[in-house]
């Protein structure tokens, strides 16, 4: 079953293929994800490894955790299920009705 690696620290230069590339020396990549600010479409600096089994994926921890790739220290670990976050209400137009007259 594939485990999924959250990687920090990634370097703003780094491609997903370069990504993909550097984690499949520690075995099977099933996919590599790097995570964009959707305004500036530039790299959040982070980003996620999916390995196709355990052991490859703790081997990938194991090579790449605290090691450099591409001038920056990568922070790799397992990642955690992601959190329900509350919903929010972006419609501007909510707030300023309510203070009208």
């Amino acid at each position: 079953m594939a485990k999924k690696l959250y990687v920090g620290g990634v370097s703003y230069n780094t491609t997903q293929q370069g990504l993909s590339d550097a984690f499949s020396k520690a075995g099977a990549v099933a996919s590599a994800t790097i995570i964009m600010d959707k305004m500036s479409g530039r790299s959040k600096g982070f980003g996620f490894v999916e390995m196709e089994n355990d052991a490859d994926a703790q081997a990938a921890i194991d090579m790449f955790n605290g090691k450099e790739l591409d001038g920056r220290t990568l922070t790799v670990n397992e990642a955690r299920p992601m959190e329900e976050r509350p919903r929010r209400n972006n419609d501007s137009r909510d707030s300023r009705d309510s203070r009208r007259f």
